[in-house]
């Protein structure tokens, strides 16, 4: 997939391990709100509607059209489950897809931080991790007391450094 044909897509998950005989998989990296019955998702170069969801937001178990025995589900085990983009849901203020905020840079103010590698979810929030230009690592909540500003269209993520990494007491 060309880079431009990555950006229309949003990853609602990984297929997992089967779950059952009827061909359900359990989705692994869920995006819950990205896998509901109905959904047109492409998996493994080809699309298919979800037609059935089942098991909880952090667990998803799903079965596609067309994928009716455990033998089908285990052939595409490890697949990603691509959603197209302007299929999505809209996303309310202060709501991004995990996709727009990797390879943001990151700064304090002016001060260059890092780039961003990927969103994880943590048990109180969302936070990113980030590949601090010095070679170590940071991990930004996602909260208003850490992130000033983010801006998608320039790629840019202005956090309070000083929230994230105080510095070291003497």
């Amino acid at each position: 997939m060309r880079p431009e044909e990555a950006a229309s897509w949003l990853t609602a998950g990984v297929v997992g391990r089967p779950h059952g005989l009827d061909g359900s998989f359990v989705v692994q990296a869920p995006y819950p709100e990205l896998l509901q019955e109905g959904v047109l998702v492409s998996v493994g170069g080809r699309d298919a509607r979800i037609v059935r969801r089942a098991g909880i937001d952090s667990r998803p178990i799903v079965r596609l059209e067309g994928c009716e025995q455990r033998d089908a589900a285990l052939r595409l085990r490890g697949a990603q489950l691509l959603v197209a983009r302007e299929r999505a849901p809209r996303l309310g203020p202060g709501e991004w897809w995990a996709e727009d905020l990797e390879g943001c840079r990151v700064v304090d103010r002016q001060q260059p931080v890092g780039v961003v590698r990927r969103l994880i979810g943590l048990p109180s929030c969302e936070a990113l991790e980030v590949e601090r230009d010095d070679g170590g690592q940071l991990l930004v909540p996602l909260v208003a007391d850490a992130v000033r500003e983010v801006d998608v269209e320039r790629g840019r993520i202005d956090v309070r450094l000083a929230f994230v990494d105080p510095p070291a007491q003497g």
